[in-house]
């Protein structure tokens, strides 16, 4: 047991991560950008933070930054990586002035780091690749060293496709896939590697437990699945056909840079570190897991 600080906790990973944490007997401060009541501490992101602020909690996690769904315009593109390397940085340095610093401050991240990697194995040893969500990735880590350089053991938790039935992208896929009109997306050959919400919610707790876990840790289920079995099974379970492809073309042209980089890239991803480290998923397969969640 442990007091906690969490940042980010508006969204599918703090909805289900919070539960999970207290009752582990883990003590939740929630970082939050609104007017601060019991049990949370206001913070501007954008804004250096007051060491004494974030002073005494044993583990620090940190999952805020600006949603990257929605097309990306020059402006967007500037809030979506100075909300989360600018809340990094300042969170990280008031962390490692405070005389009573934290064990250990995971921060999200995510597998776009790797970049369009088409059919590589990627670990998390492997190399960063291109485009705007590899950049921003990789800025967002580097923003956590005044953690790491102060002595706290700093994790970068590499989410892939988060599937939880009270948002990201899964509740966005649906419509069409109920009505019947869902299908594969580009050729489909893309890998999308995945984590049901609930597994995100045991990793955490398995990573502060397990002190030897530090810097990169990819957050994604052990089966990844190329674009076209995802959609079959999704169609699958919802007793939907999926014979309706969208073509590369029209992604392009409605979504640009985001649908180029979220929708048609490749990136088959394993989870090296934690299956290394024992944990253990709760949902390893995709069917399993979103009949858990369409069926829950």
């Amino acid at each position: 047991m442990g007091r906690i600080l969490v940042s980010g906790v508006s969204g599918p990973i703090g909805a289900a991560l919070l539960p999970s944490l207290e009752a582990q007997g883990h003590k939740i401060t929630r970082l939050v950008r609104s007017m601060a009541r019991a049990g949370q501490i206001a913070w501007d992101p954008a804004q250096p933070l007051r060491p004494a602020a974030v002073a005494g909690f044993d583990a620090v996690v940190h999952l805020a930054g600006e949603s990257i769904v929605g097309r990306w315009t020059a402006a967007k593109k500037r809030r979506i990586l100075e909300s989360r390397v600018d809340g990094t940085r300042h969170l990280a340095a008031a962390l490692a002035e405070t005389r009573q610093r934290p064990e250990v401050f995971i921060c999200a991240s995510a597998v776009g780091y790797y970049g369009n990697r088409g059919d590589e194995v990627l670990l998390e040893e492997s190399a960063s690749g291109e485009g705007f969500l590899a950049e921003v990735c990789r800025q967002w880590e580097a923003a956590a060293k005044p953690a790491s350089d102060a002595g706290i053991r700093t994790v970068h938790m590499r989410f892939g496709l988060v599937l939880s039935p009270t948002g990201g992208a899964l509740p966005r896929m649906l419509p069409p896939f109920r009505m019947g009109v869902g299908g594969r997306v580009g050729s489909g050959r893309q890998w999308w590697s995945w984590i049901e919400v609930s597994d995100i919610a045991g990793a955490v707790p398995h990573i502060l437990a397990n002190h030897g876990l530090h810097g990169p840790v990819n957050v994604v289920a052990p089966n990844p699945v190329t674009n076209a079995e995802f959609t079959r099974v999704l169609a699958s379970v919802l007793h939907r056909p999926a014979v309706f492809p969208l073509p590369a073309f029209p992604v392009r042209l409605a979504f640009g840079e985001m649908g180029e980089e979220l929708l048609l890239a490749s990136q088959r991803v394993e989870a090296g570190k934690l299956l290394g480290s024992g944990y253990r998923f709760q949902h390893p397969e995709l069917r399993g897991a979103l009949e858990g969640i369409l069926k829950g």
